[in-house]
């Protein structure tokens, strides 16, 4: 019997919830939550597929040891497995101190589970060192909003796009990064067409295309741009000056900074138009309601906390906070990395937004857990961390929920700190991950859809999770993990009181102890329960006890949480990025995301229709760059600095200035044979937030010299398949300078394997390559040999069906047999073309328009239903098409049109 349990997406921080579809402990299924504020039933590609992205091939399933780092891991019990990680835990402890050890988490894990981590470390152990992957993106956002604000809480809500005559969308992508967040963007501009939107952007993004006003910065130049406007604020009596006198502090300084940035010299700064610069402020001080949305291009930068605090500035000097449609909205980037803000989930902080160096918090931290103290030694921030593995002063390190083989700038650096680790634990649910190759010992997680506790979005609002399905295998849930192995390690280093500080039965009664921890503070949630969670919905903090309702939208009294109650303004001076791009590396290298993948794609990487848009990394170029290098679209090209190097596929792209490049973040080990962008990402950290500068690196772009090719794609009869297929292939992505390893299709997935050298591939290598792809011996194949050009290519059919191709010397035809394998398009007529060298293909090979990028839906699909006497409600139920984020609506209603039928949508 199927059935539906409420929960939420566990990609972006825009919290959307979803109604999982369960049928027999198995999950079917995933549809948005119409009653969920944050998506109102919308879900994007990725939250639409959720339940495709974690097969049982994919997950960990037992605790796994590794005799030594070279081995294959070995099977061990959960008893085994704990005592033998608090054995090494205490023994380094007992030589060596509690900083000996560290814990790197994940914005990923539930409230609770974030609670108990820090708990274990600053609390039982001694230690400040536990981070998270959050001081990656969000750190910079913390940090400017506890200087001008007074703490970390984002004052607006999503209903404020609604309201805002202004916005200015500033290092944020939300078209692809926040999807569901742009469909409400979208939404506002069409129901007030008034709406101005200016975007700022080195790069013209999917997000600029909405734009009014698109302002393309040099990059690092984001406080030049801020104190420009507030420059035209203040000149063009535009500012609130009575606001600014009853509300704030810092504003006559900072006036003082600004005078030396009049718009001729911040235009010429930034490397934008006067008229443009002016514009832009003009629009957001005349708008009677100006809303800034912003993300990664703000926070990732060796100056990240001004970036924030800059733009702040613009709010606090117009008065345009605690009202609707106003308001600095830092966009969060994981789905629970405020919720482990909360409980002091970085380094330098403590619970319920105490901070670590005030000793008065310290002092009250300690006497709500019981123990003698906190320590007051600041722990070190995720670059520091992996650092401290390298030079051996931290001996021992447990990472859960994340991938920093992958995910952290300068991964020589990285991967080095974890080689020279005595001790690696990895809690994870997948079994793959790039960091998993340096783990010690490996203890299997649950995952979504089976996960139980509480998450907290952008806006504040903590939404209950609840399990759909029982854990996989022997998978524990993480707080249960971290619980069990604080007793032993509290055993083994004599505290008797280990038990007593670890009482949690269930993530409930951790979440009632967090709850209490916020009494009287900025973020009280005394008047939450899950009982309240359950029977009232997803609620913002404060909700402080007797409350019944929490708050919409924070400073709608001008009283800040400060000392004097006063915001701040910070004196804030342009910065040039850390890597200056010179004659030696000319290119400004800028990183960002792809609409259908996340972070290192452990969990969308798992979904063969979401490599459909795109299925290889891509660097894109500016055609003059190009051309000065002598490379074409298609080829191949070295990227490299002083940090590292890879090698990637380029092609020019619509949206790019003149000596800068942009390729997606998520690319890493499990899909290519280099760690990807952050083999050359900048480590250097703003000094406040300790963020690294992640969005910009200084490189040299060269062809690589690989000229020849080779292109294998494979039919699978499942997801499975072809997961099991692609991990056997892996290791031939080592054998190659350059090799990729993806996935593609809908229906019919394809394992996609493409490499290159500079020369001819032998055949000894060929056959291994024929053998692991299944496509050895010459029974129902296809065979075309040149020796003296070094081509050598192969089609093997299966029952009429094309079930493979290898080419080998020229590859040209890959492109569209893979799409035409992936569509079942090739019939026995057209296999003669398989092996063309050419890049068209056959006439008869009808190219897909997607119509419904959720569900994957195209043009061709639609119209067949259309024939056979569907309308809109039929399409939707059969197809799904239109029931996601609802961005292809108006496509599909054209195309109902065409056909006559009525418009009657499923309930």
């Amino acid at each position: 019997m199927k059935r539906d349990v409420k929960s939420t997406c566990c990609y972006c921080g825009t919290g959307c919830g979803v109604l999982i579809e369960t049928e027999h402990d198995q999950i079917v299924g995933v549809r948005g939550d119409p009653d969920h504020p944050a998506n109102f039933g919308r879900l994007c590609t990725k939250g639409a597929t959720l339940h495709l992205s974690a097969p049982a091939s994919a997950r960990l399933h037992y605790p796994m040891q590794r005799p030594t780092r070279e081995a294959e891991p070995q099977r061990l019990d959960w008893d085994a497995a704990l005592d033998q990680a608090a054995a090494r835990f205490a023994a380094i402890i007992q030589e060596h101190g509690p900083d000996a050890v560290a814990f790197y988490i994940s914005g990923q894990l539930m409230t609770e589970d974030y609670y108990v981590f820090n708990k274990l470390a600053k609390g039982l152990i001694g230690t400040n060192n536990v981070d998270t992957n959050s001081r990656l993106c969000m750190s910079s956002a913390v940090a400017g909003y506890k200087q001008t604000l007074g703490v970390d809480a984002p004052p607006c809500a999503y209903e404020d796009i609604d309201h805002a005559d202004c916005l200015l969308i500033a290092g944020a992508n939300p078209a692809v990064a926040h999807p569901i967040v742009f469909r409400r963007i979208e939404d506002a501009k069409a129901a007030n067409p008034n709406l101005r939107i200016i975007v700022v952007d080195p790069r013209r993004s999917e997000t600029a295309e909405i734009a009014d006003l698109h302002l393309a910065i040099r990059p690092g130049t984001d406080i030049a741009l801020f104190n420009g406007m507030l420059n035209i604020l203040i000149q063009e009596n535009l500012i609130d000056p009575a606001y600014i006198d009853a509300h704030t502090s810092g504003f006559e300084a900072l006036a003082e900074i600004v005078r030396r940035y009049p718009p001729a010299v911040v235009a010429d700064t930034c490397g934008i138009s006067t008229a443009d610069l002016m514009q832009a402020a003009r629009w957001f001080g005349q708008s009677p309601a100006s809303l800034s949305l912003y993300c990664q291009g703000l926070n990732q930068s060796a100056h990240g906390t001004h970036n924030n605090a800059a733009l702040i500035h613009l709010h606090l000097a117009t008065g345009k906070i605690g009202k609707p449609g106003a308001g600095p909205f830092s966009l969060t980037g994981q789905p629970n990395a405020m919720g482990g803000r909360e409980v002091g989930g970085l380094s330098n902080l403590l619970s319920a937004h105490r901070d670590l160096a005030n000793p008065a918090d310290r002092a009250e931290m300690a006497r709500f857990w019981g123990i003698p103290y906190v320590p007051a030694k600041p722990g070190k921030p995720a670059v520091d961390l992996f650092e401290a593995l390298k030079t051996g002063e931290i001996k021992a390190v447990w990472i859960a929920c994340t991938n920093p083989a992958q995910s952290l700038p300068n991964q020589a650096a990285v991967r080095a700190g974890l080689a020279a680790a005595e001790y690696v634990v990895l809690q994870e649910t997948f079994a793959n991950t790039d960091t998993a190759a340096y783990a010690d010992l490996l203890l299997p997680a649950t995952g979504w859809g089976e996960k139980h506790g509480t998450v907290t979005n952008s806006e504040r609002r903590i939404t209950r999770v609840r399990p759909a399905v029982p854990p996989l295998a022997e998978a524990r849930h993480d707080w249960e993990i971290v619980v069990d192995f604080a007793r032993r390690l509290g055993a083994q280093l004599g505290h008797a009181g280990a038990a007593t500080l670890f009482p949690y039965a269930d993530a409930e009664s951790i979440f009632n102890e967090h709850r209490e921890s916020t009494r009287g503070r900025d973020l009280d949630i005394t008047g939450l329960s899950y009982a309240v969670l359950d029977a009232r919905g997803p609620q913002q903090w404060p909700f402080p006890a007797g409350a019944s309702t929490g708050a919409t939208r924070l400073y709608e009294n001008g009283l800040f949480p400060t000392v004097d109650r006063r915001a701040r303004f910070v004196p804030v001076q342009h910065q040039a990025t850390a890597d200056a791009p010179d004659e030696t590396y000319p290119i400004s290298l800028l990183s960002g995301r792809m609409r259908d993948h996340w972070h290192g794609m452990s969990r969308t990487g798992n979904v063969p229709r979401l490599f459909n848009l795109e299925d290889e990394a891509i660097l894109a170029m500016h055609p003059c760059d190009m051309r000065h290098r002598g490379l074409s679209d298609g080829d191949l090209a070295r990227v490299f600095n002083a940090r590292g190097d890879l090698v990637v596929r380029v092609e020019t792209r619509p949206g790019l200035i003149k000596g800068r490049a942009w390729m997606p973040m998520h690319w890493g080990g499990q899909f290519m044979n280099t760690p990807g962008v952050n083999a050359v990402a900048c480590d250097a950290t703003d000094p406040y937030s300790k963020q690294p500068e992640l969005k910009h690196a200084a490189v040299e772009i060269m062809h690589a010299g690989l000229g020849y090719p080779l292109a294998v794609v494979r039919r699978c009869a499942d997801q499975a398949e072809a997961l099991a297929l692609k991990a056997a292939a892996a290791p031939f992505m080592a054998r190659f300078p350059y090799a990729s390893l993806t996935l593609y299709g809908r229906g019919t997935p394809l394992v996609v394997f493409r490499a290159a050298t500079a020369q001819t591939v032998d055949a000894d290598l060929l056959a291994e390559i024929d053998q692991c792809f299944g496509l050895s011996g010459a029974v129902d194949a296809i065979v075309y040999h040149d020796a003296r050009r070094g081509i050598d290519k192969k089609a093997v059919t299966v029952d009429g069906t094309l079930f493979g191709v290898r080419l080998a010397g020229e590859t040209l035809a890959q492109t569209w047999l893979k799409a035409a394998m992936a569509e079942d398009a090739l019939d026995s007529s057209l296999m003669r073309f398989v092996l063309a060298p050419s890049a068209k293909p056959p006439v008869a090979v009808a190219a897909r328009n997607i119509v419904c990028k959720c569900a994957d839906i195209s043009d061709t699909q639609i119209q067949a239903e259309l024939a056979a006497g569907a309308d809109l409600g039929k399409l939707q139920d059969k197809l799904k098409c239109g029931t996601f984020c609802g961005g292809c609506l108006p496509d599909i209603k054209r195309m109902v049109a065409e056909y006559g039928a009525p418009q009657t949508v499923a309930a």
